[in-house]
C-alpha cells in the first residue's frame, strides 16, 4: 500500500497490526447487541428480511440493496439498530412518574435510549416536571388547538429525520404548507446539504450519479473524507469485491480508518477462515484537515500538466478531449488556475507531498472508469462546497460522469434523507412542484423561501419561534451551538417530539411538549386489518418498498402517517381534495398522489414498488444531459483563498473535527466503544499528534477544555476531555460529535448551503486543573455549559 503519513512511530489508529475490519469481531457484536436487548433468537430471525424484497429497509444507512441479495444483506450496524428498535425494554408511564425531566436531562444520550421504547403518548406536566400519559385523541386536539392559536404560520417549525418514510415526508411537508408555510429544516441541513446545493452547479442535479453496477464496473475508486466501515458497513461489500478483483481504492482521510485499511467480508468463507481479510486502500493518503480540495487540485494539475507533456511530445491525449469539447464549460480557465498553482502551496494546504499527488494522479490516468465518492469529510467545511466541486472537476478531466463504471457517488448517511427531499421536505422547493402541490390539492402554496436548520436556530435565537414538531431524530442534540440554542426552547408555547425512544432533545422542552412514539420501520404497520408497505429512496436513486415484520413495542403505537393526519385534521380546515383518512387506511393512496405531483419520476409508482428492487429515479446527468445555466456541466473552483485558512499551517491552535464512534449511528450512541480505534468505555476523548502533545506540554492521560478560538466575544468551551496519542496529522486533532457539538459556532458554515462546519472548528486546548477535572468527570456524557 502506498500512503502518505504523518508521523512516523507506529500509534495508537495507525492500523499496522494487520488485524481486519468485520470478520468474526463483526459478528460477536452483532450478537452482544442483541443479547443486550434480550432479542437474541427474534433478531437473528429478523435480520434475515432486511434489505429484501417483499422485508424492511434497515433504518440505518442508505446504502442501497443489490438485485441478487445476500442471505444475510445487512452489517453489523444495521443489526444493532435493528437490536435497538426492536429490544424488549420498554420506556412507560411508571418510569416517567419516578424521573423530572431536569433529572433526565442530566444523562447520557447512551442512557437515554438505552431504556427502551416509548410506549405511549405522552404529556409534559411543569408543576410535577415530568411527562404524564395522554390520549391520543386529547394530544392531537391539544397540539391542534395550539398551533391554530400560533401568532403567524410562519412561526412554526417542521423538522424531519431521515428515518421519515416517502408517504410520511409527503403528507407532513402537505400538512406544512397547507397550514401556510414552508419551514422544513431537515437532518439533510447538517450533513449532505453542501453536495444537494454545490452539485447542481456543477452537474445540473443535486444526487449521485452511479448504480452498484458502476461499482462492478469501476477500474478505479476514491473514498474522499468518507468512513464507510462505520458509517456505511454494506458499501465495504462493494469496496471488498472491487479490491479483490483488482481495482485501484485511493482514500483521503486524516484518520487511517480501519476498514479503508482492511477488511474481512463476514459473508465470504474465505476472509472468515484466513481471518485476514483483504487490503482495501492501495493508497491512503492523510490530508490535513479541510486540505482535501488543495489536494485535489495537485491531482488534476498533475493530469492536466501529463496532458500538457504528451501534447508537446506528439503522444496520446491523457485527457478526454471529445468528452470536454461537447460537454463541459470552463475547463480552459480551471487548466490555466491548476497550472499556475504552486506545488509549494499545494503540499503546504494539503499534508499531503507532490509526490504522492502524482501517484494518484497516475492511477487516474491509466483507469478507464473512475468512482469518485464523499461523505461529511468533505461537506461540513465552510468551503465545503468548492472542495466537493474539485471532485467533480477531476471526475471531468476523463469524462467519469455518464458512463458504466464512473461516476460522483455522494454516500448519504439515513436511510430516506434524500426520498425526503424528493418528496418535498425543502424550504425553497422549485415552482414545477409548488404548482403542481397546489392543482393537486386545491389550494396555493406559498412561494416565500422557508427556514432550513441554520436559519430555524437563527430564529431561535431571535425569539421568532413559537412551536417545533420534529418528526423522529433529535433536532436539538444534533444541531451546532447547542449550548447557545437550546436555553431558548423554553420560550416556545409548544414542542412535540415523534421517535420510538426517549432522547436528548425529549428533555430540550417548551411550555407545552408532546413525545408520540410511533411504529419503528421493523414492525407491522397494520390498517383495517391490511399490512401497509412505506417506500425509501436509497443513495442511488433507487426506490423500493419496506414491509414490517414485527408485532409494535405497544398496543398504543400508531403509525408516522397516523400522527401527522391526526395533527394535520386537528388543525386544518377541512379540504375536499386532501382525505387525511384514506390516506391512513391506505398507503397506496398517498402514492397516488405523489405520482400525481411528480408524474415524471413516480409515474405507476404502486406498480414498480412490487418489482424486486424496485425502480430507478431519472438522473439526467447520468445520461450527460446537463441542467445548468451553461447546458454543460461546468469546471467551477475558488481562486486565492488559501492563506485566508481557518488553521493554515503551523498556527498555534488546532483543527478540531467531530467523528462517530463504530458503535454509533447520528446521536444515537449504541455503547461507549469504538472497536476500529481501539478506545473502550469513554468517549470524552481528543485525539491528538505526539508532536502537538508534546509542544502543549500535555501527556497522555492528560484531561484539557476546548475553547474554540473563532469568536473572542463568546468563545465556546468542553471540558473533560482525556488526551490520547493518536495518529491524526500534526495541527490537526478528532472529537466525538455530539459532544462536541457545542463547539461549533452556528456561523462557522458553508456559506451557500449553511451546512454546520463540524469538521473543521479551530480550537485552543487547556489543561485542566485537578478540580476541573472533577467536576467534568462528574457531568461525563453531557455538554458542557457555554461561557
Amino acid at each position: 500500500m502506498s500512503e502518505s503519513k504523518n508521523t512516523q512511530a507506529p500509534l495508537q489508529g495507525s492500523q499496522t497490526d494487520g488485524s481486519a475490519a468485520g470478520g468474526w469481531p463483526a459478528l460477536s457484536a452483532v450478537n452482544k447487541h442483541l443479547l443486550h436487548q434480550h432479542v437474541l433468537i427474534k433478531g437473528n430471525r429478523t435480520l434475515l428480511s432486511m434489505n429484501k424484497p417483499g422485508g424492511f429497509d434497515c433504518p440505518s444507512c442508505s446504502w442501497p440493496d443489490p438485485k441478487k441479495p445476500h442471505t444475510f444483506e445487512y452489517c453489523e450496524n444495521g443489526a444493532k439498530a435493528l437490536a435497538w428498535e426492536s429490544t424488549k425494554k420498554r420506556v412507560t408511564p411508571e418510569f416517567f412518574a419516578r424521573h423530572t425531566v431536569s433529572e433526565l436531562a442530566t444523562w447520557s444520550d447512551h442512557d437515554l435510549e438505552a431504556e427502551g421504547r416509548i410506549s405511549e403518548p405522552m404529556r409534559y406536566d411543569a408543576a410535577s416536571d415530568k411527562y404524564l400519559p395522554v390520549t391520543w385523541d386529547q394530544a392531537f386536539a391539544e397540539i391542534g388547538e395550539e398551533l391554530r392559536n400560533l401568532s403567524d404560520p410562519w412561526k412554526l417549525e417542521l423538522y424531519t429525520s431521515g428515518r421519515t418514510s416517502n408517504e410520511a415526508a409527503f403528507l407532513y411537508q402537505l400538512f406544512g404548507r397547507l397550514y401556510g408555510m414552508a419551514n422544513f429544516p431537515d437532518c439533510s441541513n447538517m450533513c449532505h446539504e453542501t453536495t444537494s446545493v454545490a452539485l447542481p452547479e456543477s452537474i445540473g442535479v443535486g444526487k449521485g450519479t452511479t448504480t452498484l453496477e458502476d461499482f462492478e464496473n469501476a477500474d478505479a475508486i476514491f473514498i474522499i473524507g468518507q468512513n464507510p466501515g462505520t458509517n456505511s458497513p454494506r458499501m465495504m461489500s462493494e469496496l471488498h469485491a472491487a479490491a479483490r478483483r483488482g481495482a485501484s481504492i485511493i482514500s483521503f482521510n486524516p484518520l487511517r480508518e480501519k476498514a479503508l485499511v482492511r477488511f474481512a467480508a463476514p459473508q465470504d468463507p474465505r476472509d472468515m477462515l484466513s481471518r485476514g481479510g483483504v487490503e482495501i486502500s492501495s493508497q491512503y493518503h492523510q490530508v490535513r484537515i479541510g486540505g482535501d480540495m488543495i489536494a485535489l487540485q495537485g491531482v488534476c494539475k498533475a493530469v492536466i500538466e501529463a496532458d500538457d507533456t504528451a501534447q508537446r511530445e506528439g503522444l496520446p491525449r491523457v485527457l478526454d478531449v471529445p468528452f470536454i469539447e461537447e460537454h463541459t464549460h470552463g475547463f480552459e480557465h480551471y487548466a490555466d488556475y491548476c497550472r499556475q498553482l504552486p506545488w509549494e502551496t499545494i503540499e503546504r494546504h494539503s499534508g499531503l507531498t507532490r509526490q504522492a499527488m502524482e501517484e494518484v494522479a497516475a492511477v487516474y490516468k491509466r483507469s478507464e472508469g473512475v468512482i469518485c465518492c464523499w461523505g461529511m469529510g468533505v461537506t461540513q467545511h465552510m468551503r465545503g462546497g468548492d472542495a466537493m466541486q474539485q471532485i467533480i472537476n477531476l471526475l471531468l478531466l476523463r469524462g467519469n460522469i455518464g458512463k458504466l463504471g464512473a461516476g460522483a457517488c455522494p454516500v448519504r448517511g439515513h436511510s430516506n434523507v434524500q426520498g425526503d427531499r424528493t418528496m418535498g421536505i425543502y424550504e425553497k422547493a422549485g415552482e414545477p412542484f409548488l404548482a403542481s402541490m397546489s392543482k393537486v390539492f386545491g389550494f396555493e402554496a406559498s412561494r416565500k423561501k422557508g427556514h432550513a436548520v441554520a436559519e430555524t436556530c437563527e430564529a431561535l435565537l431571535r425569539g421568532e419561534v413559537e412551536a417545533l414538531i420534529s418528526m423522529g431524530g433529535n433536532f436539538f442534540r444534533a444541531i451546532p451551538d447547542t449550548d447557545v440554542i437550546c436555553p431558548t426552547v423554553s420560550r416556545l408555547r409548544m414542542t412535540v417530539l415523534v421517535n420510538t425512544k426517549l432522547n436528548r432533545s425529549a428533555t430540550v422542552h417548551g411550555q407545552k411538549a408532546f413525545l408520540l412514539p410511533c411504529v419503528a420501520r421493523s414492525e407491522l404497520d397494520m390498517q383495517n386489518g391490511v399490512a401497509q408497505t412505506i417506500t425509501v429512496e436509497d443513495s442511488m436513486s433507487m426506490v423500493h418498498g419496506s414491509t414490517g415484520m414485527l408485532e409494535p413495542a405497544s398496543k398504543h403505537l400508531i403509525s408516522e402517517v397516523a400522527i401527522i393526519a391526526g395533527i394535520a385534521k386537528a388543525t386544518l380546515e377541512p379540504n375536499p381534495k386532501v382525505d387525511w383518512d384514506s390516506y391512513v387506511n391506505n398507503y397506496a393512496l398517498i402514492r397516488d398522489k405523489i405520482e400525481e405531483v411528480l408524474p415524471e419520476q413516480f409515474h405507476n409508482f404502486n406498480q414498480r414498488i412490487r418489482e424486486p428492487g424496485g425502480f430507478h429515479l431519472p438522473n439526467e446527468a447520468r445520461e450527460r444531459k446537463w441542467n445548468t445555466e451553461s447546458g454543460k456541466a461546468n469546471f467551477l473552483f475558488p481562486e486565492g483563498i488559501y492563506d485566508e485558512d481557518d488553521t493554515p499551517p503551523g498556527a498555534e491552535h488546532l483543527q478540531l473535527m467531530t467523528i462517530r464512534s463504530h458503535d454509533q449511528f447520528n446521536t444515537t450512541v449504541y455503547s461507549n466503544d469504538d472497536r476500529y480505534r481501539d478506545i473502550y468505555g469513554d468517549r470524552m476523548v481528543v485525539m491528538l499528534n505526539p508532536l502537538d502533545i508534546e509542544r502543549l506540554g500535555l501527556k497522555a492521560g492528560d484531561y484539557i477544555e476546548f475553547q474554540t478560538a473563532l469568536d473572542p466575544i463568546m468563545p465556546r468551551r468542553a471540558p473533560g476531555f482525556k488526551v490520547i496519542p493518536y495518529d491524526v496529522p500534526q495541527g490537526c486533532c478528532a472529537a466525538y460529535y455530539p459532544e462536541t457539538n457545542g463547539l461549533v459556532p452556528l456561523a462557522n458554515r458553508d456559506k451557500r448551503s449553511n451546512t454546520p462546519a463540524s469538521k473543521s472548528i479551530p480550537v485552543n486546548l487547556v489543561r485542566m486543573s485537578s478540580e476541573g477535572v472533577q467536576v467534568a468527570l462528574e457531568r461525563r456524557g453531557l455538554i458542557a455549559a457555554a461561557s
